[in-house]
């Protein structure tokens, strides 16, 4: 049984894009994975492990059977990086009768009430002068302590706050820091510098996030579920680099792809609709001196899996779900059909991730939405697109989903680990 508590750390140090990508790399040093620029010529082996980082919110992770021939296929698997957060805005600094405040705007569409009243954080990037201007400096940044909090207002002020209220994106949700002196300016600047041990003067910009400061956990009376913020969708990040490590089958190439900005329409050059995943092929292939037209003769008869979480069944609302296709906690993954495609699909990219299943005894579960309910967006159907390979959207079924605070299963983690594994080393 895999360690959970790695699994755990792995949740509780990706505060933010960068720090996923930072965390997965890591794990890729580790094992030996060789860490490629894509600005220079690549010299790739057979039996090689490689990945390549974009723009530190994006990583792609590789490896090259050694014996890889005219039948091979591509294996990819992708997840995302991003989760729904609150983003710091520019000028942040707001002050109202001694509170200090912070400018805010939400990235992704999150469960905005579940953010109240819980310690928050900061993680990001900040971006720093330097000699050369088409060079600016670029470091990480996590104060990973109590920074800030946003406050409920009292029941007594707000009589209706159970029945349903609206929470304004701009003015309800907007962090309080701390308490200020009017004499005092640029408080916010003064952390940052603070915490780097850099001049003031010396930042330019910066990509920062607000992040709860909750740890994961295991709930329940016989510890069946596990709650954590950031399961989506990093139970499938962790997942896919863990299955990557293992021994891969000699006659093909395996890739996972975790991108950036899903929760925000993947339309990125970091994205799973940029055109990088293509070049990246493309260099692979002809560092392999092979063709781009080598390349597209593979694709058709690849395969990639979309990994992203479910919606599980909530008890407490079972009109929610379709009266016999759900996703149960526990159950397995599940595997995720649209008719409109809003989850990518066809029956032969079912079939043989089913075949999978069945043959290593790892439990899955078909989940599709209510007719009249419409499903929530997926990298699956991009990655369709930009490169036709037969694509199926699957992913461990998650309660609360966008919520501060995520609920999903605890053997469910243990079942998308095994598959991952199956995935990349069974035999053809």
């Amino acid at each position: 049984m895999h360690k959970i508590d790695t699994f755990f750390e792995y949740l509780d140090n990706s505060t933010s894009p960068f720090y996923v990508v930072k965390n997965s790399s890591e794990i890729l040093d580790a094992a030996g994975f060789q860490n490629l620029s894509f600005e220079e010529p690549w010299k790739l082996e057979k039996g090689g492990a490689y990945y390549v980082k974009l723009y530190d919110t994006t990583i792609f992770a590789f490896k090259i059977g050694k014996d890889i021939g005219e039948d091979m296929i591509l294996r990819l698997a992708a997840a995302h990086t991003d989760f729904p957060a609150f983003r710091i805005k520019p000028n942040p600094e707001m002050r109202e009768r001694g509170y200090l405040r912070l400018n805010t705007e939400v990235y992704g569409g999150m469960i905005l009430s579940s953010w109240f009243d819980r310690a928050l954080s900061i993680s990001g990037k900040v971006a720093l002068k330097s000699d050369r201007a088409f060079y600016p400096k670029e470091v990480l940044v996590d104060f990973k302590k109590p920074l800030m909090v946003i406050p409920n207002l009292a029941i007594h002020l707000n009589r209706d706050v159970n029945r349903g209220v609206e929470i304004n994106k701009q003015k309800d949700v907007l962090p309080l820091l701390g308490m200020s002196d009017e004499k005092v300016h640029n408080y916010f600047t003064k952390l940052l510098s603070e915490q780097l041990q850099i001049p003031e003067e010396d930042i330019l910009d910066y990509d920062l996030f607000l992040y709860n400061l909750d740890k994961a956990n295991l709930v329940g009376m016989n510890q069946e579920f596990i709650c954590s913020p950031r399961l989506d969708d990093l139970s499938s990040a962790y997942a896919l680099i863990q299955g990557i490590l293992h021994d891969v089958c000699d006659k093909d190439i395996h890739m996972v792809c975790l991108y950036d900005n899903e929760e925000i329409g993947n339309r990125t050059k970091q994205g799973s609709a940029s055109q990088f995943t293509t070049m990246l092929l493309e260099k692979l292939f002809a560092s392999l001196g092979r063709t781009r037209i080598n390349l597209f003769e593979v694709m058709q008869r690849s395969h990639i899996l979309s990994v992203d979480v479910a919606q599980a069944y909530h008890p407490n609302f079972s009109s929610k779900y379709d009266p016999t296709n759900v996703a149960e906690l526990n159950k397995g993954i599940a595997f995720k059909i649209d008719t409109a495609q809003r989850y990518a699909f066809d029956t032969g990219a079912v079939a043989i991730l089913q075949q999978l299943c069945e043959e290593n005894d790892i439990p899955y579960q078909k989940f599709v939405n209510r007719s009249d309910a419409t499903a929530g967006s997926t990298m699956g159907p991009v990655i369709s697109t930009q490169l036709p390979v037969r694509t199926v959207d699957i992913g461990v079924p998650l309660l609360a989903m966008h919520s501060a605070v995520e609920t999903m299963g605890t053997k469910d983690i243990e079942s998308m680990l095994r598959l991952m594994e199956v995935y990349f080393t069974t035999k053809r």
